[in-house]
């Protein structure tokens, strides 16, 4: 009989060496107290930069929205209104106690008069 592979392919899978299955190894385990805190440290810092990556992208979208012309509605109007005064309260200027009450009571009003119909832009 011939030992050609064509003949016998179980041969041939039989002599192939079977590799080992290893776990995988966590690093963070072999690391030093030192390297632990600086890993996660820039891990956090990720996902802030992350996070922070969302949050102008929806401040871009709710911008286009509000930009894209002049409200057709009571409650497009209050809501243009309501995202300006959060950037303004987000100014140094509005830091100030007497304006950030005025803030928070003029976006109570908002939402009180529309009847919670509007959902807070951020």
């Amino acid at each position: 009989m011939s030992e050609n592979d064509n003949e016998r392919p179980d041969r041939k899978r039989a002599e192939q060496p079977k590799l080992a299955v290893t776990p995988a190894v966590v690093l963070d385990e072999h690391r030093g107290m030192t390297a632990q805190k600086e890993t996660d440290a820039r891990r956090e810092q990720s996902d802030v930069q992350a996070d922070q990556q969302t949050r102008r992208e929806d401040q871009a979208s709710l911008e286009k929205f509000l930009f894209s012309g002049p409200a057709m509605s009571w409650p497009e109007a209050v809501e243009k209104i309501a995202y300006l005064l959060r950037l303004f309260a987000a100014t140094g200027e509005a830091q100030d106690p007497r304006y950030k009450q005025l803030i928070e009571d003029a976006l109570s009003d908002i939402e009180r008069l529309s009847g919670g119909a509007t959902t807070p832009a951020s």
